[in-house]
C-alpha cells in the first residue's frame, strides 16, 4: 500500500511511453481498490527498489503488474503479465530480468502452468529482451479487443439476439 502514489507514476509513465496518457484513468483509489481492499485482489504488483539508484521521483525502478487467469485447458491456472515498466534511468541494470525473474518464481508458487504477456509490435527493444529471456512470440494466437463502445454496442439487447446465463 505504501508504494501506490510511486506505483501510480509509474502506471502514468507507461501510458506515456505507449502513447495512451490521453485515456488514462487509473487513479490512487482505485489502485487501493482494486489491488489491496478487493479479496481476490484484481491484481497483483512486484515494484523494483534500490535505495542506492531510486529515482528521484517515485523512489522507484520498476513495476511488473499482473494477475492469474484461474483455469486454462491444462486445468491450471495461468499468470498473465499486464505492465512492465522500467523507470528510464535503471534500463540496463537488469530491473526488468529480476521483475521477471519474481513473476516466474510467484508463477511457480501458484502452479501456473504458463505466464503470457503482449508488448507492442513497435516495440522492438523490449522483443529482443523478452527473446533473450526465453519469451516467444505466439505465432497461432491472434489477440483482440473490443473497444468500450463496442462493447455497448454488443451488449444492446434491443439491437440482437439475446443470450442465457443458464
Amino acid at each position: 500500500k505504501g508504494d501506490i502514489a510511486a506505483l501510480l507514476t509509474l502506471m502514468r509513465r507507461l501510458a506515456e511511453f505507449e502513447g495512451y496518457a490521453a485515456d488514462f484513468a487509473m487513479t490512487a483509489d482505485a489502485l487501493l481498490l482494486q489491488g489491496f481492499t478487493r479479496q481476490p485482489p484484481d491484481f497483483y504488483a512486484f515494484v523494483a527498489d534500490a535505495p542506492e539508484s531510486r529515482d528521484a521521483t517515485t523512489g522507484l525502478l520498476g513495476m511488473l503488474v499482473y494477475y492469474f487467469i484461474p483455469f486454462t485447458f491444462r486445468a491450471r491456472p495461468t499468470l498473465l503479465i499486464k505492465e512492465l515498466y522500467v523507470a528510464d534511468h535503471a534500463r540496463g541494470l537488469g530491473v526488468g530480468e529480476a521483475l521477471m525473474r519474481t513473476a516466474a518464481k510467484a508463477a511457480i508458487s501458484h502452479n501456473c502452468a504458463v505466464i503470457k504477456w503482449q508488448v507492442a509490435d513497435w516495440n522492438t527493444s523490449a522483443r529482443v529482451f523478452y527473446e533473450r529471456l526465453g519469451g516467444k512470440a505466439d505465432p497461432v494466437w491472434v489477440d483482440y479487443a473490443l473497444s468500450e463502445s463496442a462493447v455497448r454496442e454488443l451488449a444492446d439487447v434491443s439491437c440482437g439476439r439475446r443470450a442465457s446465463n443458464n
